[in-house]
């Protein structure tokens, strides 16, 4: 941001030429590192920083990224589907950095630097049918805490045993988003709908017998809920859940181009 500020200012002294500054805002706005085009400018457009995806890369390929991330002053990274391996070449590499780095195995996930104390408006709520849900929802939670947010963790309480769900009920009218995860038939999502004020965002795994069809008969159902106020994301994606459910859990009243609000 204060690169980019210069810029613009070296523009309005006549310092610079138009073309030399589009040229560098361009420059200012990603990394290019051959394999990779590292977003520099996320955090100011999205009011968080990139996030690396780990599936598929190399460890090398993925210690470079954060390399560029950490020398433009990103001081917190959040790795998601990292495996085990992989985890270990990144702890040697943020070690030689002076960075801390934990890695948590039933998420998949990897933080280095500090995790924000919580910021959020409210709590967040990762709700799970069963226990084969969870690793879908630590990579839920996990990002979560990452991007500033208390989370609430209730696990296993899926409809073949609806008891479970309602000794928690205190819980879910506590939360000001719900993250609701469930493979099988997918129904949790439109029970906890029908119970609560608060949005509520599905996230279909793909655990179940064969007509589960790796989720997608639970990504249906949900889709199909006709509870108000659920909201599907893809199949097994943890992530993608908390990042919405942050951005709700940090919004705030705006005036809004056009009188609205």
């Amino acid at each position: 941001m204060e690169k980019t500020e210069e810029i613009l200012r070296a523009l309005s002294d006549g310092k610079l030429t138009p073309e030399d500054a589009v040229l560098q805002l361009g420059q200012e706005r990603f990394a290019d590192i051959g394999y990779a085009k590292v977003d520099l400018d996320r955090k100011n457009r999205r009011g968080t920083s990139e996030v690396i995806f780990g599936a598929g890369k190399t460890p090398e390929q993925i210690c470079g990224i954060a390399e560029t991330m950490t020398e433009h002053g990103q001081d917190s990274i959040l790795i998601t589907r990292l495996d085990e391996e992989k985890s270990g070449k990144l702890a040697e590499f943020f070690a030689d950095k002076g960075i801390v780095f934990s890695y948590e195995r039933v998420s998949r996930t990897g933080i280095a630097g500090k995790i924000k104390e919580p910021d959020g408006l409210g709590k967040i709520a990762v709700v799970t049918a069963g226990t084969s849900d969870i690793p879908v929802a630590e990579e839920a939670a996990r990002t979560a805490e990452y991007l500033g947010n208390e989370i609430i963790r209730i696990y296993d309480v899926g409809v073949a045993g609806i008891h479970r769900l309602f000794s928690k009920l205190d819980d879910l009218l506590d939360a000001q988003v719900i993250i609701v995860i469930a493979g099988m038939e997918g129904a949790l999502a439109s029970v906890v709908g029908g119970l609560v004020a608060v949005p509520v965002i599905a996230v279909p795994t793909s655990v179940g017998y064969g007509a589960s069809f790796e989720g997608l008969s639970a990504l249906l159902s949900m889709l199909n809920s006709c509870a108000s106020g659920v909201t599907v994301v893809n199949i097994d994606n943890g992530y993608g859940a908390a990042y919405q459910a942050s951005l709700i859990n940090h919004m705030v009243k705006m005036d809004l181009p056009g009188g609205g609000k």
